[in-house]
C-alpha cells in the first residue's frame, strides 16, 4: 500500500480560505476517490499561510478489476430480420465487444442490447496525475486572483508544488502563461527561521520535515500550542488569557510556527470600557485580552500577540506591538472623551444624515417608526405607563450611538456604547440595558433581552426592517439574505417564546403594514401582509422543527400543512400567528405524549373519526352536541353512549382550552376512546355511511364533533402514526 503527498505552496493564503480550503477537500477528496474505486485507509488534511497539503495512506497500486454491464440501443434497432444493423456494429465497435457478446433482454421500457465488459483497474498513479489538478483548482472562494501573464485564478499566487507517491514525484506540470513549473520533493520551510529549502526523501516524513523547517502544519496541533503559550504568558503576568474560539481560529490560520509574545499598555487605558479595550485588541490587532481571573470581566495591562517570526526577537515583536497599541487605546481614549460631551439624545438629528435603506429613508425615520412599533406592542401587553414611558424613551434612543466617533470606528460596538453613553448621560438604567438589549442575540451563541424594555424595542425594530425590506419587493431568496430578515424573524419568535410574551403577532403585523403603505404612498405592494405572514409562519416552523426538535408531522398537526390551500390549515396558521405561545406549546406537548406513548392510546380512535368526519359538512369550530346532532334518530345504544360522552367532554374541552391545560384534553380524549371504539366495532357498532341520508349526517356529526375536540390541540390528520 502507498502513501501520496500533495502540496500546493503559495504566497501568503487570507485565514479564511485556509481552514475553508480543507473543509471542501474534506468533502471532495474521499468522495472523488470513491468514484474512482479507491479505498483509502487514511486521509490527513494541513494548511498553513503558505501551504494546502492532503496525505493520504492506504492507497493501492491500481484500481480493482471490475465488471461492468452496459446498455445499448433497442433490439428493434441492433436487429433487422435477425441480422446485425449499422446501430448494432457500431455500440459493438464502441464497447471493444463483438455481436455475440450482446445479451437481449427485456426491461419495463421493451428489449434491449446489454453487454457485460471487464475493465481492468487503472495504475493509482495515473489517476493521481488527474485528479490532482482538480483537487487544486476546484476550491472555490473569495476574490480569487491572477498572476503574471497567465489565467489561472486560486486565492494567492502558487509558487511550488510537491507531488510524491511514496519516494517517488509524481510529474505535474502546472502552466501559467510564460510561468511554468513541475511538482518535486522540495518544499519551503519558515521565511525567518529556516528559509533554506526542505526536500521531502518520502510522501510519510512529511510533517517531520516540516517541523525541522519550523514548521507547524497540523492546524490542531498548532491551535493547542497557541492556547499553551497564550495562557503561560498570562500566567506570567498573574492573569489568565481570554481567547474567543472566532479569533483562535483565525490566528491559528496566520502563523506557521506560532510563539505567543506578552506585550503591555499603560494602566491608565483601562479607564475606558473593557469592550472598547477588547474591540481593539481582538478585531483590529488579533491581540488576546489578559483577564485577572478566569470568568472576570477585568482586564489587566496587558495583551497577547501570535508572532510568526524570531522568539529571540520576542521583545523587539512586543515593543512594536506596545506602540501600535497604545496609539488605537488613544485614539479610543479620545472617541470616548468626546462622544460623552453630550447626551444621546443630542445625536439624533445626525440621524436624519444616515441612511438606512435609500427607499425607506434616514435612520431618523426608522427610529421615529420603532417607537411607534414599540407602542403597538406595549398596548398588546398592557404594561404600566411607568414601562411605557421607559420603552418609549428607550426606543429614542436606540440608534443614536450609530453617529457617535466610537462606534464609527467600530462597529461592532452598536449598542455596547449606546449603553454606556446613555449612563453617562443619566438615563434611567432600565433605558441604558435597553439600548444594549435590543440588539440581541447579535449571533447564535449569543444570549437574548433579558428585560422587558429590551425585548419590546428588539422585537419592534426588527419589524420595521422585515416591513420596510419586504414593502420593496426584497425577499430573501436561497442562501441569499443581505438584510438578514431570516435571522430578523427568527428573533422575534425566540423572544416571544423565551419570555413568555403574549403577542398576537398577526394584529400586529395588520397594524404595522397598515401605518407602514400609510405613510408610504409611494410603495405599492397589496401582497405584503401576506407575504409577511407566510414568512413568519415558515420561521414557526423552522424554530420548531430544528431549534425545538419537534417531528415534522406534528408541527405540520400545529400549523397546518405547508400548502395552505385547505381551509383547516389556513385556520391553524392564523391561530399560530395569533398566539405564538400557544402554537409552541402544543407543539412540545405533542411531542411529550409522543414519547410517554399516550398519543398512541388516542390517535387511532381520532384519526379514524376525523377521516370520516371530513366526509360531512359539520364545520371545524362547533364542541356541543346538543343542535347538531338529533337522538331521534338513533338507532343504536352506541349512538348515544357517544352523544352523553361528547355532552360530558365539552366543559373539560373548554377548560383545557382556556387555562390550556392539554393534559387534561388529552385525558378526556382517552377516557372517549372505548365509547367511540364501540361505536365502531362493538357488539352495538354501527354503518356511519348509512343510507338514509339524514341518519348517515347524524352520525358523521358525531364523528366531526369528535374530531374538533381533538382539533383544540391539534390536526391528528396530519399526525403520521408512530
Amino acid at each position: 500500500m502507498a502513501t501520496f503527498l500533495l502540496e500546493v505552496g503559495t504566497e501568503e493564503l487570507p485565514a479564511s480560505f485556509v481552514s475553508s480550503a480543507l473543509e471542501q477537500w474534506k468533502t471532495r477528496i474521499p468522495a472523488r476517490l470513491s468514484e474512482a474505486f479507491l479505498t483509502v485507509e487514511s486521509i490527513q488534511l494541513y494548511g498553513t499561510p503558505r501551504r494546502l497539503a492532503v496525505l493520504i495512506q492506504g492507497l493501492p497500486e491500481k484500481q480493482p478489476d471490475r465488471q461492468e454491464e452496459i446498455k445499448g440501443p433497442s433490439a428493434q434497432a441492433a436487429f433487422k430480420n435477425g441480422k446485425p444493423t449499422k446501430a448494432a456494429e457500431g455500440f459493438a465497435r464502441s464497447r471493444g465487444v463483438s455481436i455475440e457478446d450482446f445479451e437481449v433482454r427485456s426491461t419495463d421500457k421493451g428489449e434491449f442490447v446489454f453487454v457485460r465488459q471487464n475493465i481492468p483497474g487503472r495504475l493509482v498513479a495515473d489517476l493521481l496525475t488527474e485528479l490532482v489538478p482538480e483537487w487544486i483548482f476546484g476550491l472555490e472562494g473569495k476574490r480569487f486572483m491572477r498572476w503574471g501573464d497567465g489565467d489561472l485564478r486560486f486565492s494567492r499566487p502558487i509558487r511550488w508544488l510537491v507531488t510524491l507517491l511514496d519516494d517517488a514525484v509524481l510529474p505535474i506540470a502546472i502552466e501559467n502563461g510564460s510561468e511554468h513549473f513541475t511538482s518535486d520533493r522540495i518544499t519551503r520551510g519558515h521565511r525567518v527561521l529556516h528559509p533554506a529549502p526542505i526536500t521531502i526523501p518520502t510522501a510519510s516524513d512529511y510533517v517531520a520535515c516540516l517541523r525541522q523547517g519550523a514548521i507547524e502544519v497540523d492546524p490542531a496541533e498548532r491551535r493547542s500550542q497557541i492556547e499553551s503559550q497564550a495562557q503561560t504568558v498570562a500566567k506570567s503576568v498573574g492573569g489568565v488569557a481570554a481567547i474567543s474560539p472566532e479569533l483562535l481560529a483565525e490566528v491559528t490560520d496566520l502563523v506557521e510556527s506560532p510563539n505567543a509574545v506578552i506585550g503591555k499598555f499603560d494602566p491608565a487605558f483601562l479607564e475606558l470600557p473593557a469592550e472598547v479595550i477588547i474591540t481593539e485588541m481582538e478585531s483590529h490587532q488579533r491581540y488576546f485580552p489578559v483577564l485577572k481571573a478566569a470568568g472576570s470581566t477585568e482586564l489587566l495591562p496587558y495583551f497577547i500577540t501570535v508572532s510568526n517570526g524570531d522568539p529571540a526577537k520576542a521583545d523587539i515583536i512586543a515593543a512594536g506591538n506596545e506602540r501600535v497599541i497604545r496609539a488605537r487605546l488613544s485614539d479610543g481614549k479620545y472617541f470616548f472623551d468626546v462622544d460623552r460631551k453630550q447626551g444621546l439624545e443630542d445625536y439624533l438629528p445626525r440621524l436624519e444624515t444616515v441612511t438606512f435603506q435609500e427607499d425607506l429613508g434616514s435612520v431618523r425615520q426608522k427610529v421615529d417608526r420603532i417607537v411607534s412599533i414599540a407602542n403597538l406592542i406595549a398596548d398588546q401587553l398592557q404594561v404600566s405607563e411607568a414601562d411605557r414611558t421607559t420603552i418609549q424613551r428607550a426606543a429614542l434612543l436606540c440608534k443614536a450611538d450609530l453617529v457617535t466617533q466610537m462606534v464609527g470606528e467600530f462597529p461592532e460596538l452598536q449598542g455596547v456604547m449606546g449603553e454606556k453613553y446613555a449612563l453617562s448621560a443619566g438615563e434611567p438604567p432600565a433605558v441604558a440595558t435597553a439600548i444594549f438589549e435590543h440588539y440581541l442575540p447579535r449571533g447564535a451563541q449569543d444570549h437574548f433581552p433579558q428585560t422587558l424594555i429590551g425585548q419590546v424595542v428588539g422585537i419592534a425594530d426588527r419589524l420595521d426592517t422585515l416591513v420596510g425590506i419586504f414593502s420593496l419587493g426584497m425577499l430573501p431568496s436561497g442562501s441569499s439574505d443581505p438584510f438578514a430578515l431570516r435571522r430578523a424573524a427568527n428573533a422575534i419568535v425566540n423572544i416571544t417564546w423565551i419570555a413568555n410574551l403574549p403577542l398576537n403577532l398577526d394584529a400586529l403585523l395588520q397594524r404595522v403594514v397598515s401605518d407602514f403603505m400609510a405613510t408610504h404612498a409611494e410603495v405599492k405592494n397589496p401582497a405584503l401582509l401576506g407575504q409577511l405572514q407566510a414568512f413568519f409562519l415558515q420561521r414557526i416552523r423552522t424554530q420548531l422543527q430544528e431549534d425545538r426538535e419537534v417531528d415534522y408531522d406534528l408541527v405540520n398537526a400545529v400549523l397546518g400543512a405547508e400548502s395552505d390551500e385547505a381551509v383547516s390549515d389556513r385556520e391553524y396558521a392564523e391561530r399560530a400567528l395569533q398566539d405564538l405561545l400557544d402554537v409552541r406549546d402544543r407543539a412540545l406537548f405533542l411531542q411529550s405524549i409522543r414519547h410517554n406513548k399516550m398519543l398512541d392510546a388516542i390517535y387511532e380512535t381520532i384519526n379514524r373519526s376525523a377521516r370520516l368526519a371530513a366526509q360531512g359538512d359539520l364545520n371545524t369550530a362547533s364542541l356541543d352536541p346538543g343542535s347538531l346532532v338529533e337522538p331521534h334518530l338513533f338507532q343504536s345504544p352506541s349512538e348515544q353512549a357517544f352523544y352523553d360522552a361528547l355532552a360530558q367532554l365539552v366543559p373539560k374541552t373548554q377548560a383545557a382550552q382556556a387555562d390550556r391545560n392539554y393534559q387534561n384534553l388529552v385525558n378526556a380524549l382517552t377516557e372517549i376512546a372505548p365509547v367511540v371504539s364501540n361505536f365502531f366495532d362493538g357488539e352495538n357498532s354501527v354503518l356511519v355511511m348509512d343510507e338514509d341520508p339524514n341518519i348517515r349526517r347524524n352520525r358523521l356529526n358525531l364523528l366531526g364533533l369528535l374530531r374538533n375536540h381533538a382539533r383544540v390541540l391539534a390536526d391528528f390528520g396530519a399526525i403520521v402514526k408512530s
